[in-house]
């Protein structure tokens, strides 16, 4: 994905499990954080508790870095507890920082609280002048403790702990996923409009909640099902999984109202593991779906048909399977250096470029090529890439893009700060072209963007404009200063 210095963000990814039969679940919760790393490479955490023993206290690790550089094994030993909840951060909503690692561990008048989140609230601000006036001390500057305030103050004036989940829901505006464990019960909860994709899955009497289903395979877990816009969903020591709906979008005639649904298209293109299925949608089938789009409408007579690692390979083999083109691998990928964008400055970024990638000169020289990428928001990055081809001997350097052109700030999980610092405002297609040094530039329209994900409701605000909520009219996306 081709943020180059940009400051972009993405999303973060949760995690939680609750074994019923009282066996520990740091070390699962620790392999489906692994799984999850591709959604945010900042930071890592994990909180459990013994429901059988001492259950409001709450033992938790969390850190910078990566999930294998944060927990040892005589880490996950010390997180005694069967139920939990995880957490790998990306920061769209306040800084890089220790004390901004999640899940946040929440001691209040109830009990405790354990809260990993997912998401953007755009009414941040307001929520959190909200509770200063009422005393409130903050320790983060993060929106996720906004959320966790507001679900502790309604936590004292309900019955449960979810009726307190769904009554502070009522109150976000935005995007968010939460997995949230109390002393006997682990919660989920996904906003009205479903930007974010949250499972529910099963293995033994043990049950999980998680971003993306790839993780439930990766600890050997079953997938049970999506967790639907604007439901909360609450596993408890009988191992019952309870639901409440009456936040979801109306339902008419007992089928749901998908008009009032927005997920985020960049799951799809971009955010999710291949294996993972998000919403019925298979992702690396919606991918190859777009390069094959992509080949029907912006065909060239070209050699070879690559793909820019990870997320652009899918989408070229779509492109290869539709063109007739032979799909082949013109990069050569350091797996030990972290997504390009998600690199906290310029200087970062601009060096993983050339440290995460080399061409493969035996496969390109003196080839017409044609290259795939899931955007371009800048254009640095793809300039780099493009100049990387020519330097190893492609004659024809074609790009071919499986979004359509990034032309708006997103709200809701995406950190992009202003129109004019993206590649396409203002400018043509051809004028782009030019700019990154390509023969020839093609896009993903808006109207295929439906069509690779079987015409589900989609939000497609970075690129059309049209935001399914209002979007903010203070800055949600820097930090939240003390």
């Amino acid at each position: 994905m081709d943020f180059g210095n940009q400051s972009v963000g993405e999303n973060c990814g949760v995690f939680g499990m609750y074994d019923i039969d009282g066996g520990d679940v740091a070390q699962s919760i620790y392999y489906g954080l692994f799984a999850l790393q591709h959604r945010g490479q900042e930071s890592a955490g994990i909180a459990v508790t013994d429901t059988n023993a001492n259950p409001d206290h709450m033992l938790c690790k969390k850190d910078l870095g990566l999930v294998s550089e944060i927990f040892k094994a005589e880490d996950l030993e010390k997180l005694k507890g069967n139920l939990g909840v995880g957490h790998v951060r990306y920061s769209t909503a306040g800084g890089s920082t220790r004390e901004n690692a999640q899940p946040l561990v929440l001691t209040y008048v109830k009990g405790v609280l354990a809260l990993g989140h997912n998401g953007n609230i755009v009414n941040t601000p307001k929520l959190r002048r909200e509770l200063a006036r009422g005393g409130a001390i903050f320790q983060t500057t993060t929106d996720t403790e906004t959320i966790a305030y507001h679900i502790a103050r309604e936590r004292t004036k309900s019955d449960s702990v979810e009726e307190a989940v769904v009554r502070a829901m009522k109150k976000f505006k935005g995007s968010y996923c939460l997995v949230v464990a109390s002393p006997r019960k682990l919660i989920g909860a996904r906003d009205p409009f479903g930007f974010r994709p949250l499972v529910i899955g099963r293995r033994g009497n043990a049950y999980i909640l998680a971003s993306e289903s790839c993780a439930l395979e990766t600890i050997g877990a079953e997938f049970i099902r999506d967790v639907l816009p604007g439901e909360v969903v609450t596993i408890n020591s009988e191992g019952k999984i309870l639901s409440d709906t009456s936040l979801c979008p109306a339902l008419e005639d007992g089928k749901f109202d998908r008009k009032k649904v927005a997920r985020c298209i960049f799951e799809y293109i971009y955010f999710c593991r291949p294996d993972t299925n998000f919403d019925g949608i298979n992702v690396a089938k919606s991918r190859i779906l777009a390069g094959k789009f992509l080949a029907q409408d912006h065909p060239v007579d070209a050699d070879l048909v690559v793909g820019v690692p990870e997320s652009g390979n899918m989408a070229a083999l779509g492109y290869s399977q539709e063109s007739g083109i032979p799909y082949g691998i013109a990069f050569t990928k350091n797996t030990y250096v972290g997504r390009t964008f998600i690199k906290p400055t310029q200087k970062n970024r601009a060096s993983s470029v050339r440290v995460k990638l080399n061409a493969l000169h035996e496969i390109v020289n003196g080839k017409r090529v044609i290259i795939i990428d899931d955007s371009i928001v800048r254009g640095t990055t793809c300039s780099q890439i493009i100049n990387m081809l020519r330097n190893a001997g492609a004659t024809e350097v074609h790009m071919r893009v499986s979004s359509p052109p990034f032309l708006h700030p997103c709200y809701f999980g995406i950190d992009i700060p202003s129109e004019d610092q993206l590649i396409a405002d203002g400018k043509s297609v051809d004028e782009i072209c030019k700019i990154i040094g390509a023969d020839s530039l093609g896009y993903l329209s808006l109207e295929r963007l439906y069509q690779m994900v079987d015409d589900l409701r989609i939000c497609t605000a970075c690129f059309s404009g049209r935001y399914p909520i209002a979007p903010p009219k203070e800055d949600i996306r820097g930090e939240f200063e003390r």
